[in-house]
């Protein structure tokens, strides 16, 4: 007859108990090295040089919209899927046949979408967007040429008409 001692150690329940933490921490660091392999950090710029003298561009670009007293209002419409847009202000010299209509996500950039915003007659334009907006997005407004540019921050939940405006308009 044996006694309680003469027990194999993995018959008691103490080490597995003491192996299971160690056990689980590297099963996590295994999960986690992988999740930071398969997804890139979308906030993380290579080139901070170029951004850098692309937004001396972009100063430019508003201080035109400035200038003219380009003002954009925006409408959102037919489930959410459809933007007016109403584009006021020394317009003659610089109107087109469409825009560049730009929507960034804040924190999701496989979400942005820059679409053309065709005329519908006048000063007014339309944008058809491939899936319903919600939340809060950076929304810029330019002309094909680059010339000019009009931008602002947009929560298409809580307000369902905007107005763009240079710094000097507001």
């Amino acid at each position: 007859m044996q006694s309680k001692q003469d027990k194999p150690w993995y018959r008691y329940s103490a080490p597995w108990l003491l192996m299971a933490g160690p056990a689980i921490v590297v099963v996590a660091g295994f999960i986690t090295a992988w999740l930071a392999i398969k997804h890139d950090d979308a906030l993380v710029v290579d080139d901070y040089y170029k951004q850098g003298k692309e937004i001396n561009q972009d100063l430019a670009r508003d201080q035109i919209a400035k200038d003219l007293g380009l003002q954009v209002d925006l409408m959102l419409g037919a489930g959410n899927q459809e933007i007016r847009l109403f584009l006021n202000g020394n317009t003659k010299l610089h109107q087109t046949a469409e825009l560049t209509f730009k929507l960034m996500h804040p924190t999701l950039a496989g979400q942005d979408m820059a679409l053309k915003a065709k005329q519908i007659s006048g000063t007014n334009y339309q944008v058809n967007l491939p899936k319903p907006i919600h939340g809060k997005w950076h929304v810029s407004i330019e002309e094909p040429l680059q010339r000019w540019r009009l931008t602002g921050m947009w929560q298409s939940d809580q307000d369902k008409a905007i107005t763009l405006k240079t710094a000097a308009n507001q």
